[in-house]
């Protein structure tokens, strides 16, 4: 269904089930699949796929070139998953040929009103971006990871999978997964005890990892230290071993 006020190529490619709603621009390399509803008044442009049974509310920007001097118009992409919720005033734009020339996001996220997502970021499924939440470029963003309102994330940092950042929070190094981050130059405060309880991880798993945690920020030890006591004491899982190999590959450093 498309509104008659409505403008889309004749070259987009849209599944017979999607919705398309007044005053809607639809450029000519976008491919939207079956499901997805696209209320009034939103542009869509680029080189842009997005999947199935996503809802983009009014006045959102999906797929405008890249906020990137270096930029000159090449074909770069923004891939879009299922089951997203991008809500009134979102911008989510497209990658850079120099960094790698996609911007990615997954399945089930919600992008809450005037949020951003600039080029070549990545993120997860089942994240939230509260209202003002701002990537910068190169970012990556693990699954379940919760970014509070107007904060905002330094180009090329990662935040981790179950990592909460803080209403106003100003990130300029990696948040590892599981904790939670605050502060201008967000430091860690703790850890995200009530997300990883309701995504269903094991007591003793949780007790692992609140014993590394303990041993990374509060013992006193160097970082090297820190890291062969875990491997030597804690009994390793999955998330766990996560954790930490996330803190090694970092490349910026971790919020401490």
């Amino acid at each position: 269904m498309i509104h008659p006020t409505a403008i889309v190529h004749p070259e987009a490619r849209l599944a017979e089930n999607v919705f398309i709603g007044p005053y809607t621009v639809v450029g000519q390399h976008v491919v939207i699949e079956s499901g997805t509803q696209v209320a009034g008044h939103v542009v869509i442009e680029g080189w842009t796929l997005i999947g199935h049974d996503n809802q983009i509310f009014q006045f959102s920007s999906i797929g405008a070139a890249p906020q990137d001097l270096k930029y000159a118009g090449q074909e770069t992409t923004l891939k879009i998953g299922d089951r997203n919720r991008i809500r009134e005033f979102t911008t989510l734009n497209r990658g850079t040929a120099e960094g790698g020339g996609a911007t990615r996001i997954g399945n089930d996220n919600l992008f809450m009103a005037y949020s951003h997502v600039a080029h070549d970021c990545t993120v997860g499924d089942s994240v939230i971006l509260a209202n003002c939440a701002t990537l910068a470029g190169h970012v990556d963003v693990a699954s379940a990871a919760i970014l509070g309102g107007l904060s905002a994330v330094h180009q090329f940092c990662r935040i981790g999978c179950h990592a909460m950042v803080s209403g106003g929070a100003m990130v300029a190094q990696d948040v590892p997964p599981y904790t939670v981050a605050q502060g201008d130059r967000a430091k860690t405060v703790g850890l995200n005890l009530i997300g990883m309880k309701r995504h269903g991880l094991p007591e003793a798993t949780i007790r692992g990892i609140k014993k590394a945690y303990r041993l990374i920020y509060r013992s006193g030890l160097r970082l090297e230290e820190a890291l062969q006591k875990i491997s030597d004491e804690i009994p390793t899982t999955p998330e766990l071993e996560h954790f930490l190999d996330f803190i090694r590959n970092s490349q910026r450093g971790i919020a401490r």
